[in-house]
């Protein structure tokens, strides 16, 4: 089963949903750690039910077309118990940010800053929306938050690593600003080995 499926399980291990609820939950609640789109989600939700993980029932509506709600199996509740205590497998790191950081030294210290400046506020605006998030869910999930056995709790360990994450990094774009805005004008160029002169031909003279 692929991540996207275990994803979409625990949507469903929560509460039935139609295929476009699922979706607009990977936009937002599940958005924040792992995307997916509408071309995705239906056929991983048919892979799902064919591998007896979901079902689905119909559901009519008035003046609209009926749609399919889905819900999680009993062989779908133990392939996600059994998956979420096993190790993901490392994959190796992209950040462009911190790769320009590798090379920051070649930069114009005023343009450099500028740019680490910008994006610890993106950083910032991120961290201010998790703890409105956060405020809401102490004061209305109060009572489920010290038991690890509800989704709440979940959700809250989610939350909390998100949290952590836009803290660090912009901690750590405000203090590389700060570093290099004073970066002088010019410094940090590599410097270019020097030829060595050609020896001249001839006899070399005794004692040279």
């Amino acid at each position: 089963m692929t991540t996207l499926g275990f994803a979409i399980l625990g949507l469903l291990a929560r509460e039935s949903l139609s295929g476009y609820d699922v979706t607009q939950r990977m936009k937002g609640r599940v958005g924040f750690f792992w995307g997916a789109g509408h071309s995705q989600v239906y056929p991983e939700l048919a892979r799902l039910e064919g591998g007896g993980f979901v079902a689905h029932s119909v559901v009519e509506q008035r003046e609209r077309p009926d749609k399919k709600v889905y819900e999680i199996t009993a062989a779908g509740l133990d392939a996600l118990k059994e998956w979420v205590t096993q190790p993901p497998p490392r994959k190796p790191p992209k950040d462009e940010l911190t790769l320009k950081a590798y090379s920051v030294w070649l930069a114009d210290g005023e343009d450099a800053a500028r740019l680490f400046r910008e994006e610890g506020r993106r950083y910032e605006e991120q961290l201010a929306r998790y703890e409105e998030i956060r405020a809401w869910m102490e004061e209305e999930w109060a009572e489920h938050l010290g038991r690890p056995e509800t989704p709440q709790f979940a959700s809250y360990a989610t939350l909390r690593r998100g949290i952590l994450y836009e803290q660090g990094n912009a901690e750590w774009c405000r203090w590389l600003a700060g570093a290099v805005e004073g970066k002088p004008e010019g410094a940090g160029k590599p410097k270019r080995a020097k030829k060595k002169g050609k020896e001249k031909k001839g006899k070399k003279k005794k004692g040279a």
